[in-house]
């Protein structure tokens, strides 16, 4: 007789009556099967925790993960920081001012807006700024007056760009390309909303979920999509320079999300995330 191979053994699990005796159900399975189905159940079970855990509120419940309030915070503390930067520059180039006039020195001619972007103006030569700034303004009214152009512009990959930030904040709801193919920009109501790229304006509108809405059309086939304006500055038609004002951040009723614009850019029909591009 023949000593039975160890190597191949098949087992049965059956399921049967204890009155009868009548077999309910069996499973024939090899060492084999056995060790491959037990590791697949295994991946199963973990890549289901995995899903439920990073994709359903339930991830709310770890200790140390953030809630809805604790991000809220955390974006409201990054915009007070902001403002009181801008505020402490303020007041170094009001000192700074009242210094020279004190000393019968000239004093500084800045307008707005260097007070309020120019981070670090106040270690550079401000004079010089405001110069800078003054031709170039002038240099854009001409060219928006007479509609004049400078020569072609190459289409350049949306690598090789420089981009404006659409809005001065933080973003709030980062990009996923199925869910979520858009960044939301937590803002202040009245924030500024401005052009990311030289282009035109192709749409403008308004409904009752996403407020007014502007879109912009670039050269290298780039779009851009503006959501939650509480009042736009520009019509179909128009052609906008980079950094130009479109329009305003509108109040919102979320109280997750707050104040915020919906942003979108769109490269060769395929939505991208603006955070590789921006820096916001």
């Amino acid at each position: 007789m023949e000593k039975p191979d160890k190597k191949n053994r098949i087992f049965r699990l059956s399921l049967t009556d204890a009155t009868t005796h009548e077999r309910i159900w069996s499973l024939r399975y090899s060492k084999t099967t056995f060790l491959v189905g037990g590791i697949s159940a295994v991946v199963i079970v973990v890549v289901g925790l995995y899903c439920l855990i990073a994709y359903t509120p339930i991830r709310t419940f770890i200790p140390g993960y953030p809630d809805a309030y604790t991000r809220r915070q955390a974006v409201q503390n990054a915009l007070r920081i902001d403002s009181l930067q801008t505020r402490i520059l303020q007041w170094e180039l009001y000192t700074e001012n009242l210094r020279r006039v004190v000393a019968g020195e000239e004093p500084i001619r800045m307008d707005s807006l260097i007070l309020g972007s120019q981070g670090t103006a106040a270690n550079a030569d401000v004079d010089y700024l405001a110069l800078r700034d003054s031709l170039l303004r002038a240099d854009v009214v001409q060219e928006e007056q007479f509609e004049l152009s400078t020569g072609a512009v190459r289409n350049l990959p949306i690598e090789a760009l420089t981009f404006y930030s659409p809005a001065k904040g933080v973003i709030s709801d980062g990009f996923v390309q199925s869910a979520h193919p858009w960044v939301d920009i937590t803002a202040p109501e009245g924030t500024m909303v401005t052009s990311v790229l030289d282009g035109t304006v192709v749409f403008t509108g308004w409904d009752q979920e996403s407020g007014y809405m502007l879109v912009l059309q670039h050269k290298g086939d780039i779009l851009s999509v503006y959501k939650h304006c509480q009042k736009l500055l520009r019509k179909t038609g128009d052609s906008v320079k980079a950094g130009t004002p479109l329009g305003l951040v509108a109040a919102s009723a979320s109280l997750t999300k707050g104040d915020h614009l919906h942003f979108e850019l769109w490269y060769n029909g395929k939505a991208v995330d603006p955070a590789e591009y921006i820096s916001f």
